[in-house]
């Protein structure tokens, strides 16, 4: 069975749209979940409710995607699980599609093809790319569709604001980083499952019309700050050793041209406190460091991360039959 989870706070209209769609072309054995995170007033049971069968999480303090998003996991029951944004509009046989390769056993989670809305012609994500340097993103986002993301292929992770995962997986590795709140959770996650020996799978026949973070409102300071802490966070948790350590001096690099763009733009303080909030995480960070160790089947993650990103300048990533 499918459990859909669907994490929200405060954007009703968008709600009520992402409800609609998935519940009109969800298939039959699936279960929708809502976890209110601390919307004013209960606004977001109250829109949920109004939908037939849809259950209801609701916390009464805001607490951020992560730990929304895992406490709805919690309580539900699929073996498959996708995680949407509140924001998004599943098309018509989305699941299905994405559900089929989860009958490879070596296949933990499947990435959508994210549109943004609303006439679906540019791409938001076709899965998650990582570059060694420190550097997580979407891959084709802002390119118009083309040819070249047509084909299913493998991909370093997917996007938790539409992505499907088996739940036997996350049970092995762990849920979303709750400390992270919201921001590159899912790339912690998504090493995690590498790490672990699984494969993540693009598949542009599961299609998802998203409004790009529009429940998220503009974003200031405290945000960029988040964002520049959980990005660093992901660097140190979970490269292991001796990639790390070879990894040092693009990072640096890397770290030094953000670090100008950020001058320029009047952001460099919030992006500098959260790159130097890492240093009071060492401890959590060793810990988890440790925890890695114990299902590590896999540390090939350096050349990984390096084919995806060059398969991605060339188009030549290996489509799956």
């Amino acid at each position: 069975m499918l459990s859909i989870v669907i994490p929200t706070h405060r954007r009703m209209d968008l709600l009520r749209a992402c409800l609609a769609a998935a519940l009109r072309h969800a298939p039959a054995e699936c279960e929708a979940i809502v976890v209110d995170d601390g919307s004013p007033g209960g606004q977001a049971t109250t829109v949920a409710q109004a939908f037939t069968g849809v259950r209801v999480v609701r916390r009464e303090r805001t607490g951020g995607f992560a730990l929304a998003a895992n406490a709805g996991i919690r309580a539900s029951s699929g073996a498959i699980v996708e995680l949407l944004n509140d924001d998004t509009e599943v098309q018509p046989g989305w699941a299905e599609a994405a559900i089929r390769h989860f009958d490879d056993p070596a296949v933990a989670a499947v990435a959508p093809l994210a549109l943004l809305w609303p006439d679906g012609k540019v791409i938001d994500s076709a899965g998650d790319r990582y570059d060694i340097g420190g550097i997580a993103g979407k891959r084709g986002h802002g390119e118009l569709l083309s040819e070249l993301y047509l084909s299913a292929c493998p991909v370093f992770g997917v996007s938790a604001s539409s992505g499907f995962y088996r739940r036997s997986a996350l049970e092995e590795v762990g849920l979303f980083p709750e400390s992270f709140g919201s921001y590159f959770e899912d790339v912690d996650l998504a090493f995690r499952l590498r790490r672990a020996g699984y494969q993540a799978i693009y598949e542009p026949a599961s299609r998802v019309l998203h409004h790009g973070s529009a429940s998220f409102g503009r974003t200031g300071r405290r945000l960029i700050e988040q964002q520049s802490c959980n990005e660093e966070r992901v660097f140190w948790r979970n490269l292991p050793g001796g990639v790390l350590l070879r990894s040092l001096p693009r990072h640096l690099a890397v770290l030094a041209g953000k670090a100008l763009r950020r001058r320029d733009e009047g952001t460099l303080t919030p992006w500098l406190l959260g790159r130097l909030r890492v240093v009071g995480d060492l401890p959590a960070l060793l810990r988890h460091r440790r925890r890695l160790r114990s299902f590590t089947k896999c540390e090939d993650v350096a050349e990984w991360c390096v084919e995806n990103r060059i398969t991605r300048r060339s188009g030549k990533i290996p489509a799956i039959q």
